[in-house]
């Protein structure tokens, strides 16, 4: 078996009432590590749960990766737990949630949106992918503070700004604004679905490899459908190759389906009808990632409605 030399991570599962987030960043990490599989270095693996997923920790760690990875790296990150758009008198902020957050406290407890920015631009890894399973059903509602307006929220506004500032960047949210990223047994719908596509279902080439297609088309397929319509992930690029993730074998070329029970939020379904695959076309110099349809805004529409954003120079559609 091979080794994904390049591949760097940080999985956080923010846990606290957010039990389930622990297990989902666990299983994570354990296949990204395991030698059969995505085949990383663990020692490159950075695993942050419960009470280690601090504010402090997790900067701390992500500027580490900016440390200790070359241009030529991989970077996957991952977090699993709470995101908020908060509105007040002055302005709307966005934070990230980590293991004991205090709402009386945002600032001192919290990861501004602006902040994590920060951190994933000092990442100067030739390929970044960030995975947010935010906005969890069954968090923390609607909580109430003087002055302080709470909307749940899957991804940091702020964060897309790095989208245009390399072509290896790509930001998968679990779900739209609207919506809930929804738990499950053992794990949550999205979770599930990163889980599969790292171990090789639904890859468009058995060359060993996962790409970044690979992994956001599955989830857009099978979220919505074990879901009942409830979830949609939510991917944005700017120019962005489809670069390999990860191995899903250890560098062998069949694929080594997972094996675990799943509830009805996470059922199996029958797989979905065959789609025009344009995965690797380029359109105003972005890659187009599935079946899609572009508007004269440069938005791409995907069928299940996921909105992937590119250049704004020419209009096309897939049908």
């Amino acid at each position: 078996m091979s080794t994904f030399n390049q591949g760097h991570a940080l999985v956080v599962g923010i846990g606290g009432d957010l039990p389930g987030t622990l297990d989902d960043a666990q299983a994570l990490a354990d296949v990204l590590i395991a030698p059969g599989r995505c085949a990383y270095p663990p020692g490159q693996v950075h695993l942050l749960t419960g009470e280690q997923a601090t504010c402090a920790a997790i900067l701390s760690t992500l500027d580490t990766l900016a440390q200790s990875i070359s241009s030529q790296s991989t970077v996957l990150i991952y977090f699993s737990g709470h995101g908020y758009r908060v509105t007040s008198s002055m302005g709307t902020a966005y934070f990230l949630l980590p293991h004991g957050y205090d709402l009386a406290d945002l600032a001192g407890t919290c990861i501004r949106g602006d902040e994590f920015t920060a951190k994933l631009r000092a990442i100067s890894a030739r390929q970044l992918l960030v995975l947010l399973d935010c906005c969890r059903a069954g968090g923390i509602g609607e909580p109430k503070a003087p002055g302080l307006t709470f909307a749940k929220s899957p991804l940091p506004p702020e964060a897309e700004a790095i989208l245009a500032e390399g072509q290896g960047r790509v930001i998968v949210a679990s779900c739209r604004e609207d919506e809930v990223s929804l738990a499950g047994k053992p794990y949550s719908a999205f979770t599930v679905a990163l889980l599969e596509a790292l171990s090789g279902k639904g890859v468009d080439v058995q060359d060993g490899f996962v790409r970044v297609s690979d992994l956001v088309l599955h989830a857009r397929e099978v979220v919505p459908q074990r879901t009942g319509g409830k979830q949609h992930p939510t991917i944005k690029f700017h120019q962005a190759d489809n670069f390999a993730v990860a191995y899903y074998a250890g560098g062998a070329k069949e694929p080594q389906p997972l094996t675990f029970p799943l509830d009805p939020a996470t059922a199996a379904v029958p797989e979905p009808p065959a789609r025009v695959d344009l995965r690797g076309a380029r359109v105003g110099g972005s890659v187009i990632v599935g079946d899609l349809t572009v508007d004269r805004g440069g938005t791409f529409v995907g069928r299940n409605q996921v909105f992937i954003e590119g250049d704004r120079q020419e209009t096309g559609s897939d049908q």
